[in-house]
């Protein structure tokens, strides 16, 4: 197992589908993770919100996981998204995603049940000690999106998680802000890395003590948002901005739609895969596939 480390950039991979969504196109998805790891990403992260994983059965997940392990042959980590509304099946889906070979899991809050904050705290204890139990020191990451959950798990309930898990070992930040992130760090120190789940947050994020970000974006550009992270690590600070803030029209693009709708409006305007995606989304309509065309062209033309 490679040596798990939550810093630098990781992609948010997308799930290429056939032209009429039935099926994964495994060339294209094989491709893409290809050009991750020439574009020399951090991390992978298979079956996450990107790649439209509520869409996905059971085996294809499955499948996704265990290319990817074997495509990338120890060159880069691969953490598995396996969280759900459900404890138990979180639980089945992690197991499953760590005996695919998975380096770690991602496990977002429980969605629709709105849960409190005792009960995603319940949660995850219950996900980490089954987990824990039958792979040593399985590590997982805990995905924070309340956009998407309609509940977000508090500062305190994660200090306390932190606290009884000792296989947590990192949160996916996607509040759409700083404040939950720097009051976490504030509290926590280096118990647990923080990774940027908003590619526009990351430099800001990343100031206050952020180790990176799982991105959108690096499926397009995956070097150039690797470099962000790099300088950002290594303290160039200017430099990292200035990479940052070249790619923000880009970051907002990627969001006008549902994501991955105008990402893979981007890619299929490179020839990379199809634009399809499976219902309830849609692909990308016109007007979004001239704003992403006039982004990239205009970030090509004047990239740093």
């Amino acid at each position: 197992m490679h040596a798990l480390s939550l810093t630098g950039t990781w992609t948010a991979l997308v799930t290429p589908f056939t032209a009429d969504g039935s099926a994964i196109d495994w060339d294209a998805y094989e491709a893409l993770v290809d050009s991750q790891l020439a574009g020399g990403v951090s991390g992978l992260v298979p079956c996450g919100t990107t790649g439209e994983t509520p869409t996905l059965s059971e085996p294809e997940q499955r499948e996704l996981v265990q290319r990817t392990v074997r495509r990338v042959a120890g060159r880069v980590p691969v953490m598995a998204g396996t969280g759900s509304n459900s404890t138990k099946k979180t639980v089945e889906a992690s197991r499953a995603a760590l005996e695919a070979g998975a380096d770690a899991v991602m496990v977002v809050m429980p969605y629709y049940n709105k849960p409190s904050q005792d009960g995603m705290r319940a949660h995850v204890e219950a996900i980490a000690r089954e987990v824990g139990a039958r792979e040593v020191g399985a590590p997982i990451v805990l995905y924070n999106i309340p956009g998407r959950t309609g509940v977000e798990l508090g500062v305190d309930t994660l200090v306390a998680l932190l606290e009884t898990c000792p296989n947590i070992i990192g949160v996916k930040d996607a509040t759409g802000h700083v404040l939950h992130c720097q009051e976490t760090l504030r509290r926590t120190g280096d118990r647990a890395s923080i990774l940027c789940g908003d590619d526009p947050l990351t430099v800001p994020m990343m100031s206050v003590g952020a180790r990176g970000v799982i991105s959108v974006t690096s499926n397009l550009y995956p070097s150039k948002v690797a470099a962000v992270t790099t300088a950002a690590l290594a303290g160039r600070w200017e430099e990292a901005r200035r990479a940052h803030l070249a790619l923000l029209p880009v970051h907002r693009a990627m969001f006008v739609e549902p994501n991955p709708q105008p990402l893979k409006a981007a890619l299929a305007a490179r020839g990379r895969m199809q634009a399809s995606v499976r219902l309830p989304l849609l692909p990308a309509s016109e007007a979004t596939r001239a704003v992403v065309a006039r982004v990239m062209a205009d970030y090509e033309r004047e990239a740093p």
